[in-house]
C-alpha cells in the first residue's frame, strides 16, 4: 500500500499549482493551517539549493474533531500534508498523504471510518487538479 496519492501537472507554473491545490482542498472542506517553503528553509538553514517544494498542512475541522474524539493522541499525525514540488519547469507534482495508510498503526475502528472518508476527499482533491 502506498502512503500517498499523486498527480503530475504539465504546463502549469508552481504558483498556479499551489492555487489549484488550495482551491481543490477548499472544495472538499479543507483549509491550509501551515505552509512550509522547503526551498527557502533549506537555503536559509543549510545554504543549499533545492527545487521548489512546499508542504501544505491541510485540515478539515469536522473530521479532525471526529478523529480526536476517537483517539486523543491522533493530533501527532495531523494535519494531512499535501506537497507541491517542481520536478522540471512547468512539471509540477502534487502528492497527498493517504490517511488510511498513515493511521494503520492505530487500532481504532472509529478512526478507520474517519480515515476512509478523509482518504476519499483527498483523492477527490488530486482528481480535481
Amino acid at each position: 500500500m502506498s502512503y500517498y496519492f499523486s498527480k503530475t501537472l504539465s504546463g502549469v507554473s508552481f504558483e498556479d499549482a499551489i492555487q489549484r491545490v488550495t482551491q481543490a482542498l477548499q472544495t472538499e472542506g479543507f483549509g491550509i493551517l501551515t505552509e512550509i517553503d522547503v526551498q527557502a528553509t533549506l537555503k536559509k538553514k543549510l545554504d543549499v539549493d533545492f527545487r521548489k517544494y512546499r508542504i501544505l498542512g491541510a485540515c478539515n475541522p469536522p473530521f479532525a474533531y471526529q478523529a480526536l474524539q476517537a483517539e486523543d493522541k491522533i493530533g501527532t499525525m495531523l494535519p494531512c500534508n499535501v506537497i507541491v514540488q517542481e520536478r522540471e519547469p512547468n512539471q509540477i507534482e502534487v502528492a497527498a498523504i493517504d490517511p488510511v495508510a498513515s493511521m494503520m498503526a492505530v487500532d481504532s475502528p472509529k478512526l478507520r471510518e474517519v480515515a476512509d472518508i478523509v482518504r476519499q476527499k483527498l483523492q477527490n482533491v488530486i482528481a480535481q487538479l
